[in-house]
């Protein structure tokens, strides 16, 4: 049985010390929550393996060789099926493991496009996620100098699941809007 919503905040929030990587696991969480409603998934496990999928950061200190596989221990023990768990694992590139499930293909997408939407924020004149419209965000994604953190192929992968490029991102920042009090943007 996975925990409460509320539980697994509190869990990350414990676990993971830097206040920007939690906004980014929320930011996560909204994306991952619009995608499952827009695939037809369950809203509430998309949502929980987005706001977990970053919770190991501070226990493996970086080391990209073993994020993630710990993230998937701590949900494995918390009771997460294996495809959500699997998806988090996945993640990350460093492992080579394969994105076979819906999930698994929509957290990859959703994670960099999170970080790009508030590299876009940031450089708002108002730094306000509610001022950014789509056009504002595809001439940042164009921009190769700008948030190159955000892999732009990772992003585009969304097409996998039958949603263009242009409706991820519209869907990313509606819900990164609705939230964008917790974000501070």
């Amino acid at each position: 049985m996975m925990i409460s919503r509320d539980e697994a905040e509190n869990l990350l929030k414990e676990k993971v010390k830097n206040k920007n990587m939690v906004k980014h696991c929320l930011a996560v969480e909204a994306v991952m929550k619009g995608l499952a409603r827009t695939l037809n998934q369950d809203e509430t496990a998309w949502g929980l393996t987005g706001l977990l999928h970053d919770i190991d950061l501070d226990i493996v200190g970086g080391d990209m060789n073993t994020h993630s596989l710990e993230s998937g221990k701590i949900m494995r023990e918390l009771g997460f099926s294996e495809e959500l768990v699997q998806a988090v694992e996945a993640h990350n590139e460093a492992h080579g493991l394969p994105r076979d499930s819906i999930v698994a293909k929509a957290l990859y997408a959703a994670d960099p496009v999170t970080g790009l939407i508030v590299a876009a924020a940031l450089v708002h004149p108002d730094r306000k996620i509610s001022s950014l419209d789509l056009d504002f965000i595809l001439r940042r994604f164009n921009e190769k100098w700008f948030a190159k953190g955000a892999d732009r192929e990772q992003i585009k992968s969304i097409i996998l699941l039958g949603i263009s490029f242009e409706d991820f991102l519209s869907l990313s920042l509606k819900e990164m809007s609705g939230i964008s009090g917790t974000l501070g943007l």
